[in-house]
Formats: C-alpha cells, sequence, structure tokens
C-alpha cells in the first residue's frame, strides 16, 4: 500500500456561520486573508515538485473552515482546480472538512459532481449540552442526519470529536467515541481542546467559567475513545493539533499524540508481562534475571519504546530483574514479548 500525503489548502474561517466559543481559525491555520483558486494552484504546484518524486498517493485537502459553507460558485472555482489535477493524475483523491449543518442534497450533488472523495465533519460532541455551552449552532440531530446523507452518496466519512469542551465530562466524551463509531465513518480525529488567545473559551477561562480536563483526565479520556473507536475498525487518523508557533505556550503537549499512543502500548505491554507466570519465578530470596525482548512492527516500536523512553523506564522500575530489549520486526502484526 503508498503511504499517504496530504497538500493542505486552508480557506480560513470562510462561510462559517458560527462563532464556537474555541474557534480562532487564523491562529489554528496561521494564516490570514482569504485564500483564491490562483493561490490555491501556486501551494498545489509547491507541494507536488516534491511529492511528484515519490510513491505516495496525494490527497488535495481543502481545510480551516467550513468549505461547504461558502457560495457555491465558490466552491465550486476550487473544486474546479481540485477535478483538474485529480483528472490529470497528479492527485489521488480531494477531501473537505464542514460542518455538519452545512450538508444537504444540493451540496452533495455539487460535491459529486467534481469527484469529491471524502468529508470529514466537525460533530465535536454528540452531546446536546455541550453543543450549546460550545455555541456550536447545530444539534446532534444535526450530526446524524449529515452523516447517513454523506453515507448514502458514497463519500468516505470522517468524524472529527473534541475533548474537555464547556460541560464536557470523561463519560460524555466517551459517549459521543462510542456513538460516532456507531455511525461507522472511515476515519476518526480526536482533539483536545486547545485554549488559544482572542477566542471566547479564552476570556472564559480568565473568569474562571472554564476549565480543562487536564492532562492526566485528557489521557484516560482519549484513551478509551481510540480503544472505542479502532475496536470498532475506524482508523483514527490524527490525535491533537499539529504544533505551530501560534499555539506554542498555551497548556497544550505538542506531543499528545505520542503520549495516548504510548499509554497504551505500556498497557499492552504490562498486561503481556503481567500474564508470563515465569517472569515472576524467585530464586532463593531474588528473582531470577530474565531476558526479555519486547518487539513490535516499526509502525509501533517508537510507541512501544514510549515517549522519551517513558516506557522502557517505567517497565525497568517495575521489573528490575529483568534486562529488557526492544526490537523492531517487520514480520510482526503486534507488540509480542520473548522470554530468553
Amino acid at each position: 500500500m503508498k503511504k499517504h500525503a496530504i497538500i493542505p489548502i486552508f480557506i480560513s474561517h470562510r462561510g462559517c456561520p458560527h462563532q464556537c466559543v474555541f474557534c480562532n481559525q487564523k491562529a489554528i491555520t496561521a494564516r490570514s486573508g482569504n485564500v483564491s483558486p490562483d493561490e490555491a494552484r501556486k501551494t498545489i504546484e509547491e507541494w507536488l515538485s516534491s511529492l511528484e518524486k515519490r510513491e505516495l498517493e496525494k490527497e488535495l485537502s481543502f481545510f480551516g473552515g467550513s468549505f461547504t459553507a461558502i457560495p457555491l460558485d465558490e466552491q465550486r472555482a476550487f473544486l474546479r482546480l481540485a477535478k483538474e489535477y485529480k483528472d490529470s493524475g497528479r492527485i489521488d483523491k480531494i477531501r473537505c472538512s464542514t460542518r455538519p449543518d452545512c450538508i444537504n442534497e444540493e451540496i452533495l450533488d455539487n460535491l459529486k459532481s467534481f469527484g469529491m472523495d471524502v468529508i470529514e465533519l466537525g460533530a465535536q460532541s454528540f452531546d446536546p449540552a455541550v453543543l450549546e455551552a460550545s455555541q456550536r449552532g447545530h444539534s446532534a440531530e444535526d450530526i446524524y442526519a449529515a452523516c447517513r446523507l454523506i453515507k448514502s452518496y458514497g463519500f468516505s466519512l470522517g468524524i472529527q470529536l473534541m475533548i474537555g469542551l464547556p460541560r464536557d465530562s470523561y463519560e460524555l466524551s466517551v459517549s459521543s467515541a462510542e456513538k460516532a463509531a456507531a455511525l461507522a465513518p472511515d476515519v476518526a480525529r480526536l482533539y483536545p481542546t486547545v485554549v488559544i488567545r482572542d477566542t471566547p473559551l479564552y476570556e472564559m477561562m480568565k473568569k474562571g467559567e472554564y476549565r480543562g480536563f487536564g492532562e492526566e483526565l485528557m489521557l484516560k479520556t482519549v484513551k478509551e475513545m481510540y480503544s472505542i473507536l479502532t475496536k470498532n475498525g475506524v482508523k483514527v487518523i490524527r490525535i491533537g493539533l499539529k504544533s505551530n508557533e501560534l499555539i506554542k505556550g498555551e497548556d497544550y503537549h505538542p506531543a499528545f499524540g505520542q503520549l495516548v499512543k504510548s499509554s497504551l502500548a505500556l498497557d499492552d505491554i504490562l498486561a503481556k508481562l503481567a500474564d508470563k507466570q515465569l517472569l515472576l519465578k524467585e530464586r532463593g530470596s531474588e528473582r531470577e534475571a530474565k531476558r526479555v525482548i519486547i518487539s513490535a512492527p516499526p509502525e509501533l516500536i517508537n510507541f512501544a519504546v514510549g515517549h522519551k523512553a517513558y516506557n522502557k523506564a517505567f517497565i525497568e522500575s517495575e521489573y528490575p530483574w529483568l534486562k529488557l530489549g526492544f526490537k523492531s520486526d517487520s514480520a510482526s502484526d503486534g507488540i509480542k514479548i520473548s522470554v530468553l
């Protein structure tokens, strides 16, 4: 299978009918002003100048705003450009992100006619109280209706969820993951709420009206959501925002996705170690030293070792009598424990 590369076109805050409490699109996309199709073409060519030299599946993605909320004539101008590159074979897929209340049959007919492949919905939460407190401007039923309609047209569906919004909780976020999984999207993104300056949420935080989850609860929540989605066949393609200078210094861990996957890997390793009773064999008053190799496929080995080697250090502290090693194994389909 070819590796995947995304060519991002940021349509900054274009057409979005609501100001959600967490949103400052200019900060998130690190852009200002409007992007024209001509500027989008320049961006595409810049990306393709390096991507076309590599064997990659190339996807043109319209991010940064509610793409289907901009006027249809403007949508068509961008979509004609995207279709031109897709028809010529220079890109393979077209993706856009939008809001649940900006989906209807006319919009989907238009997207279909230009070869759109993937539609991601910023659902954020399935809980009515959280949606209202976040000033989303749409209901939970709007999410269900949009998802059903998108799937009926044959598009690939993505669902984006935010964790830690006003009035959110561990239980409500986990419930949102369960409800998202029941809709059988192809992909999902999990975004811990980031408090960005010049947003209503920032003002709420300063007044003491909002308090985030904190890293420990956020990690616990996102781990459970990730597990629910993946166990139901939903591919989680991102956890957390990409770090950039505009969010540096806020209460946000730029490697949060790695923390989540590393913590899940540690849980898996500890369960496998506990299951191997021979590791607990004692020799007199001292446990017998054992050589243990933890192997994982290349895409998982860094998570097995842990962020800044945290997992390795933790296992060594829990099992000080083990001689621990890690091995990348392309033939492996998961994390495995070998006792030598």
